[in-house]
This record gives C-alpha cells, sequence and structure tokens, in this order.
C-alpha cells in the first residue's frame, strides 16, 4: 500500500509524503507504483531545480517527503507545482483504494 499525505497549512500546500510500495505487480514491473513516484519526483524536481527553491526532501526506497516553510510555499509557482502533483496523483489513485491512498491534512 502506497500513502500519500499533502499537508496544508493556511490554505497553501507546504509539503507532501509519498511511503510504501503499491504491491499492484511484482517490483519493478509496478506501472501504478511508478506513476506515483514519478509525479512525486517530477514536483521535486520543479521545486529544486527549476523554481530553485532549496528545500527539505528525502527520498530513499518507497519513501519521499518534500517540505517547505510557510513563507517559500507561498510562492505562486510553488503552488502550482504542489496542485498539479495533487491533482495528478488524485487522478492516478482514484481506482486503486486497494493500493494506494491520498489525504490531505491541515497541519
Amino acid at each position: 500500500m502506497t500513502n500519500i499525505t499533502f499537508y496544508k497549512k493556511n490554505k497553501l500546500i507546504i509539503g507532501f509524503e509519498v511511503s510504501g510500495h503499491t504491491g499492484k505487480a511484482k517490483y519493478g514491473e509496478d506501472l501504478l507504483c511508478c506513476q506515483i513516484s514519478t509525479v512525486a519526483q517530477l514536483a521535486v524536481v520543479g521545486i529544486n531545480e527549476v523554481a530553485k527553491f532549496n528545500v527539505y526532501k528525502k527520498i530513499s526506497d518507497g519513501y519521499l517527503t518534500i517540505k517547505l516553510n510557510e513563507n517559500d510555499a507561498n510562492d505562486e509557482k510553488i503552488q502550482y507545482l504542489f496542485n498539479v502533483c495533487l491533482k495528478s496523483l488524485k487522478s492516478i489513485v482514484i481506482n486503486e483504494e486497494k493500493f494506494a491512498k491520498l489525504e490531505v491534512k491541515n497541519v
């Protein structure tokens, strides 16, 4: 099961966390897991290398997290990237309740 959690503070997305493997197919052949990982990593690359924000991130096997302070998260480019990521992940997991769960938490 993959758990995806987006964190909001004062209506701003300030980060997200993706943990676990979906288990829908064998390791290395799991297209659902690949889709989730690709979208999450796209947000990290967009924020770090395109928007040029230096943010806290941690990436390891089956785990990715990215967090920004509220001031940096208030940037229009950051919110755009986070919202594209959120909507993309929602569309990927919409019929995959057995393998992936997405939630948005206010912090």
